[in-house]
């Protein structure tokens, strides 16, 4: 574990609040093992548990597999299954490269068969990973409320313009969505995408941004309903989610760039249902679960080249934009992030 050291006090945390969740999925797995057809998915909460486990879960059932969705941030995937490398909690794993590095280099995940999955030829090249298929790709910028604020630009605007004072969020360095906000406002006001120091200056030169600083992405987009914030950092599928619901809500391109992340199931090292996992890995890349996928409120970007994008897609990126969008080095980031955690969480905390 020498290329990914997690703090005292950041694993101590982890473990306290993941000890309960990571006892779950055992005795789930115990009950259907005799059967041989159970897998244990670790996915993100919130939008992505309901969608899989509405989506995902009947198809499965249908070839005579049990799915369990246990919901979980990947950071906290990442420290379940370092507390128990011997005894995974999950059979497969949901993560972007950040995380999938780590596990890479950890010998926490195995490269996959591609030939157990019969939709692997209709991924695009890109999205055929050796350690998982790509599922989706996250693009994330801002979202923003019209009815309360002017259309941001971009990550500047959030800090200099009077307009958003006190009605912008944030979170922390553990969050995806959230690092790569910071690593492009670096770029803009530091060295580069790694200069973090200007960031933590920044925000030390607007005190009212710390006040708005959540634990989580479910919590900003729950303060947005609220009406107590106006603008978050976020993904395509975050405002999909709220224009689901009824609320006034609109994603913004950085003028700068938008962050981008491709999201992989990953295969555990150790699973003990590789055929279930097999199957929901192949269902996860089908035509006919991407095409509900990308429908309100989830509109994930499909992988699958034979689902055409809708047209609310299409308005955020088209398959050709793809290229065009920022993807960070994660190397970098992983390098400095469980510091970054640190000094982030030291000056949230004052």
């Amino acid at each position: 574990m020498k290329d990914f050291e997690i703090s005292r006090r950041r694993f101590g945390y982890l473990m306290a609040g993941v000890a309960a969740s990571t006892m779950l999925p055992f005795p789930l797995r115990a009950a259907s093992a005799a059967t041989g057809g159970s897998a244990v998915a670790a996915t993100f909460p919130g939008n992505w548990e309901d969608a899989y486990r509405n989506v995902l879960t009947p198809v499965l059932k249908k070839q005579g597999f049990d799915l369990t969705i246990a919901p979980a941030m990947a950071q906290d995937q990442l420290a379940k299954i370092m507390a128990s490398p011997g005894n995974p909690p999950y059979d497969t794993l949901l993560m972007s490269p950040g995380q999938m590095t780590i596990a890479v280099q950890n010998d926490l995940i195995q490269k996959i068969d591609p030939s157990r999955l019969k939709n692997w030829d209709l991924l695009d090249p890109s999205f055929q990973g050796e350690y998982g298929p790509t599922v989706t790709v996250e693009v994330n910028g801002i979202a923003y409320n019209p009815d309360l604020v002017p259309r941001p630009k971009g990550y500047r605007d959030l800090f200099e313009n009077p307009a958003y004072k006190g009605l912008v969020s944030w979170t922390g360095f553990a969050s995806n969505t959230a690092v790569m906000a910071y690593t492009e406002i670096a770029k803009i006001y530091g060295k580069g995408p790694a200069d973090m120091a200007a960031v933590f200056k920044l925000f030390k030169e607007h005190p009212e941004q710390l006040k708005g600083v959540v634990d989580s992405t479910n919590h900003q987009m729950t303060l947005f309903q609220q009406g107590e914030i106006a603008v978050f950092m976020c993904s395509t599928s975050n405002v999909a989610r709220l224009k689901s619901l009824g609320l006034n809500a609109e994603f913004v391109h950085p003028e700068t760039g938008s962050p981008a992340a491709p999201v992989n199931i990953h295969l555990t090292k150790g699973s003990k249902n590789l055929d279930a996992a097999y199957a929901y890995m192949d269902a996860a890349i089908s035509q006919s679960a991407q095409q509900q996928l990308e429908q309100p409120p989830t509109e994930m970007f499909p992988t699958n080249k034979n689902v055409a994008l809708t047209p609310a897609i299409s308005a955020y990126v088209t398959r050709e934009q793809l290229k065009t969008l920022v993807y960070p080095d994660w190397a970098e980031i992983n390098k400095n992030r469980d510091d970054w955690i640190r000094q982030f969480d030291t000056l949230v905390a004052g």
